[in-house]
C-alpha cells in the first residue's frame, strides 16, 4: 500500500523539487558569482574554471534538493500508513 501511495506523491514531489532546486540554485549563483545567470559549457565567455565551478555547484545544489524531497515524501508516507515506502 505504501508504494502505490509513494509513486504520484514522488513524481509530484519530483517535479516541486527540481522546480525548487533552480530557483535555489539561481539565487545561490548570484550571491556567489555577482552574475545573474550560470555560465553554460559552450558559453566562451567564462573560462574552464568557472563553467565547472557552476556546474558542481548545481549538480550539488539538485542533489541535496532531491535527497531532502525524497527523504521527507517516504517519511511522510511512513507517518501516513506505518510502512516505509521502500
Amino acid at each position: 500500500m505504501a508504494k502505490v501511495l509513494y509513486k504520484p506523491l514522488g513524481l509530484a514531489a519530483s517535479i516541486l523539487g527540481g522546480v525548487l532546486a533552480s530557483a535555489l540554485f539561481a539565487r545561490l549563483w548570484k550571491l556567489v558569482a555577482q552574475e545573474d545567470e550560470a555560465p553554460s559549457a559552450t558559453d566562451a565567455d567564462h573560462t574552464w574554471k568557472e563553467v565547472l565551478i557552476a556546474a558542481a555547484l548545481q549538480g550539488a545544489v539538485f542533489g541535496f534538493v532531491k535527497a531532502l524531497v525524497e527523504r521527507s515524501g517516504a517519511a511522510g508516507v511512513r507517518k501516513a500508513t506505518g510502512t516505509w515506502p521502500a
